[in-house]
């Protein structure tokens, strides 16, 4: 297989081949930053288009622009708290308000270099495990994907924003949606009011939508002032800070790249999960984690690196099973069968230079992606110094948009509306929005999994593999980790500043 490594990037350097990777790579970078669209999109659109070329030129098309999806959607989450798909969310959190603070270029270069060389990462290590693959992919069944569900939903507590109840309530909120319409194992119809809009559940484009465009849309018009504030980076030099603020926090950018690989190899869990989990393992890894949602810069690197790495994940189980690990991937499972080409053992072996050229794609198309975002940085942070009255409408406009071209339903417009309202009420009154997405992107999963492991393992068999106690005990340690890493002496501190408090309040 690693012979075919040099004839892979003589098809994709040669042409046709580059100018399929060009063309590919600018259609994937529209779709990402427009809100609601995503890879999946992208590639049902491009997916008729590619049946007239050759199998190497169709996968350079297809993986072209899938991989530049995740790298352009963080621009709208930056700029305009609008996640361009939803593997962008958690990077709004941060994101968003450096662009508040002027610095949306250094937001940007952060992201784009994160993207791009978590996009290598992910690649390295499928290249590294993919004849071990079948091994690691056999390794995962219903109890580890529930517990990566559960560790995932235990973010809320190192995510939690201001009052713990208040995010205790907004994740219940998100699990009640997250269990609205077709119960996933025996297909009972829940909570539905008697509508056919709500069988197949609450979609959660248009309520991510909802809780971070529209609601944010409402808020600059009732703000009357530009996005940010008289203070604008302008130029390339904010960008070149965030491309080197990546190699300064190279930590948390690698561990957000294994994080977001090892998550793209389970089957089903997505770019939504590796992105959140990645912010919330950065967040708890953190020394001082007091910056985190006001504009730390470790919290787009974790998430951006995490996006793009785990297309690489996606592959393993694509490549040596046939199992999509992602809407992506069945997608081009689809796409090369077409061609005559079945994903499998049997493909490896085959056609090497298949596996290379998808490969290759998927390196330098990204690499493409991060290169041209980083040049574009500067014209898009300007963005930022337009008033709100001219950049509100546009956000609920490409909002209510996006809503409604991922699935076609009006329906997702009523709802990404009502989700504004929410939205803007969670962050007038200090509730969760984060808590809401995380539990609703978790929800199901953990509803489908726990489910399964009970009906094939039972509670003993379950809590007795290997992989499912060391998750059970990393989640564990994940929430004790910040209370013991307290010292002695900062508890004391913080008691005796609760004295001084009381004192000065007596004397008062």
């Amino acid at each position: 297989m690693y012979d075919a490594i040099l004839p892979a990037l003589g098809v994709i350097f040669s042409w046709p081949g580059i100018a399929f990777l060009v063309g590919g790579t600018l259609i994937g970078m529209v779709f990402g930053i427009l809100p609601g669209l995503g890879g999946g999109q992208v590639l049902a659109l491009l997916l008729p288009v590619t049946f007239a070329l050759e199998p190497e030129y169709a996968i350079i098309m297809l993986i072209g622009a899938a991989g530049a999806v995740p790298t352009a959607g963080s621009v709208a989450g930056i700029l305009l708290n609008t996640p361009g798909s939803a593997q962008n969310v958690a990077t709004t959190f941060d994101g968003y308000p450096l662009a508040r603070q002027g610095r949306a270029g250094y937001a940007i270069g952060a992201a784009a270099t994160s993207s791009l060389l978590g996009a290598l990462v992910g690649a390295a290590v499928l290249i590294t495990i993919l004849p071990l693959g079948r091994q690691i992919v056999l390794s995962f069944s219903y109890p580890e994907y529930f517990m990566i569900t559960v560790m995932g939903l235990c973010l809320i507590a190192l995510l939690g924003e201001g009052s713990m109840w208040k995010g205790v309530m907004s994740a219940g909120l998100g699990l009640m949606l997250a269990f609205v319409g077709a119960d996933p194992i025996e297909g009972l119809v829940r909570y539905d009011l008697g509508t056919d809009y709500l069988y197949d559940g609450i979609k959660l484009v248009p309520v991510m939508i909802g809780l971070f465009a529209i609601s944010e849309a409402l808020a600059l018009l009732l703000d009357k002032k530009a996005v940010a504030g008289e203070r604008i980076e302008f130029g390339m030099s904010g960008v070149w800070r965030g491309s080197l603020a990546v190699f300064q926090n190279f930590g948390t950018f690698l561990r957000g790249s294994i994080l977001g690989t090892l998550i793209g190899i389970i089957p089903g869990v997505g770019g939504a999960v590796a992105n959140l989990i990645a912010y919330g393992q950065a967040k708890a890894t953190a020394k001082d984690k007091s910056s985190f949602g006001k504009g730390d810069i470790r919290g787009v690197i974790a998430p951006e690196s995490a996006n793009n790495a785990k297309d690489g994940g996606a592959l393993v189980p694509t490549l040596i099973f046939g199992i999509p690990g992602s809407l992506d991937m069945a997608i081009l499972i689809g796409a090369l069968m077409v061609f005559g080409i079945t994903p499998g053992p049997r493909l490896m072996l085959d056609s090497p230079d298949i596996i290379m050229v998808l490969i290759g794609t998927l390196v330098f198309g990204n690499v493409l992606a991060g290169v041209i975002l980083l040049g574009w940085a500067p014209y898009l942070a300007r963005v930022t110094s337009l008033r709100s009255t001219t950049v509100a409408p546009v956000i609920l406009v490409l909002g209510l948009l996006g809503s409604y071209a991922t699935y076609g339903n009006f329906g997702d417009m009523i709802v990404a509306l009502v989700f504004g309202l929410v939205g803007y009420f969670f962050h007038a009154y200090g509730f969760s929005r984060v808590a809401l997405i995380i539990a609703l992107v978790l929800g199901g999963l953990i509803e489908k999994n726990f489910y399964q492991s009970m009906l094939v393992f039972g509670i003993e068999g379950s809590l007795t593999r290997p992989i499912t106690l060391g998750l059970l005990l990393a989640t564990i340690a994940m929430l004790v980790y910040p209370a013991l890493r307290a010292s002695p002496g900062a508890l004391l501190s913080r008691a005796a500043r609760k004295e001084r408090i009381k004192v000065s309040k007596d004397e008062g």
